[in-house]
């Protein structure tokens, strides 16, 4: 069984699903999805642990081996992705149950951990296969399952929301599969490895430039990199919180891994970042992602929004990284993917504990929340002193590392940038504290109670995490960086 580990963390998920519709019981439904998203979490721990001690596993699919069959291939890199994935999908389904109860109505939560599955197996799909047209595949499913999650949001706003991300989700997708026909059209084949390889013999052309240029804006798009971001806030405002909390930190960072291997796996660094310069437009666009989704969440009045536009400027931490293309801003790019998963999902869960008591996320409402929900409040600022980089959290320990990759690579104004931007965090972040904190409740508040502990719990152990993974940075830090030397010195993965 052990050697089947990377198709059933696929398939056991994906099989799952018509059983929770088939089911139509919320708790079984719920029952079925959280011991196939903890199995999925315990395959790749394990998966983890062989990739360690063995190197690259590669699964072969219809017995036909690669690159003439299809393979799961699972490397340094993308099981790092599939272990926040499955991590952040297991913690955020615990709190499911009483989460649902104020937004979802109950005759629709077995749908919405079908969706939920679905959409897991998409992500997982995506960062597993070794085949770019699959890659494809797998991101159709994940699209077609997150636009029916963020429907369910309790207001029509959701179904517009759902509609605008189906549109932009459409295009990107097309760009991608154009890149990928382009790229089978030079090469001969599917398979990422063995199309890397040919690349590399084959070297630059216009048709190579045209692939990864529409690959790039494709993976932007669905990453939601800044100018084509303009599905994120509203999706992550109006869907579901735990939607929301699920969503920011699996689906963009699956996206963004999507670009790490076309760019570094397919494409190459002495392509991509030599003959084609794509360093010239990936660092710009980072830098301005950073500063304006930043200032934008500063004058905004719902917390959810606030924190939607801030992970845009995440998202940009993470492209500056990559097009640096150096082992230290690569390190840095994948170490923040982990990171900001972590962060984002804590506080967007924290999110949800508010919602369950006050039915709101506008700034106004949560007026002296630290006296009335003073766990949650709690956890809303350790999660928000991550996002900011404090030292001794996990952001801190991502931002570092890009700080060092700009200071290697020259390009001090990039280091300087990156604490200004983070600067602007401490902004947004602080306004939601006041509010909290030094603000009396309305006069017409309610007297509340603190959420339940099987919404309180996940919630902060992923808060706990935050500041683990800022103290010990061996799992984080140590496997990113292989992953990185691998991807940029090139070096047989």
């Amino acid at each position: 069984m052990i050697e089947h580990l990377p198709i059933l963390q696929i398939l056991v998920p994906m099989l799952t699903a018509p059983l929770c519709v088939l089911s139509r019981r919320p708790l079984v439904s719920w029952g079925l999805a959280l011991t196939a998203t903890w199995f999925a979490l315990a395959t790749s721990i394990q998966l983890l642990i062989r990739v360690l001690a063995e190197g690259t596993q590669s699964y072969e699919l219809g017995g036909w081996p690669p690159p003439w069959g299809i393979e799961l291939r699972i490397d340094l890199v993308n099981v790092f992705v599939l272990l926040i994935v499955t991590a952040i999908s297991s913690v955020v389904l615990t709190a499911a149950p009483r989460s649902l109860e104020k937004e979802i109505s109950s005759d629709r939560h077995y749908l919405f951990y079908a969706a939920y599955l679905l959409c897991m197996t998409g992500l997982l799909g995506m960062t597993a296969t070794g085949d770019a047209f699959n890659v494809f595949v797998f991101l159709e499913i994940s699209s077609l399952s997150s636009y029916i999650l963020i429907s369910l949001g309790p207001t029509r706003r959701a179904l517009h929301s759902a509609f605008q991300y189906l549109v932009m989700g459409t295009l990107g997708g097309t760009f991608v599969l154009l890149g990928v026909g382009m790229l089978y059209m030079v090469t001969g084949t599917l398979n990422i490895v063995d199309m890397g390889a040919r690349l590399g013999d084959l070297g630059p052309n216009r048709t190579v430039l045209v692939a990864l240029a529409v690959i790039v804006v494709g993976t932007s798009i669905k990453m939601a990199l800044f100018p084509l971001h303009a599905w994120l806030p509203n999706a992550y405002t109006y869907a579901p919180a735990l939607v929301t909390a699920f969503l920011a930190a699996t689906a963009t960072k699956v996206a963004y891994y999507m670009l790490v291997k076309f760019v570094f796996r397919v494409f190459g660094v002495e392509l991509a970042f030599t003959a084609l310069r794509l360093d010239a437009v990936l660092m710009p666009v980072a830098i301005l992602a950073m500063f304006i989704a930043s200032t934008v969440a500063i004058y905004q009045s719902d917390v959810k929004r606030i924190l939607a536009y801030s992970s845009l400027a995440q998202i940009g931490y993470m492209v500056l990284g990559l097009s640096l293309a150096s082992v230290t801003g690569l390190t840095g790019g994948i170490v923040h993917l982990f990171n900001h998963a972590i962060m984002k999902s804590a506080l967007f869960l924290a999110l949800a504990c508010v919602v369950l008591r006050i039915g709101s996320t506008q700034l106004n409402d949560m007026r002296g929340l630290g006296r009335r929900m003073p766990l949650t409040a709690a956890a809303f600022v350790g999660a928000g002193l991550g996002l900011i980089g404090v030292p001794m959290t996990a952001g801190f320990v991502s931002k570092w590392f890009l700080v060092l990759a700009a200071l290697e690579s020259g390009y001090w104004p990039v280091a300087v940038l990156i604490l200004l931007s983070s600067l602007l965090a401490v902004i947004y972040i602080w306004r939601v504290i006041e509010v909290m904190y030094f603000q009396p409740p309305p006069d017409d508040a309610a007297k509340l109670t603190e959420a339940p502990w099987s919404m309180l719990g996940p919630t902060w152990v992923l808060v706990g995490a935050t500041f683990y993974f800022g103290i010990s940075t061996s799992l984080t830090v140590g496997v990113a960086s292989q992953a990185a030397d691998l991807l940029v010195n090139g070096a047989a993965p």
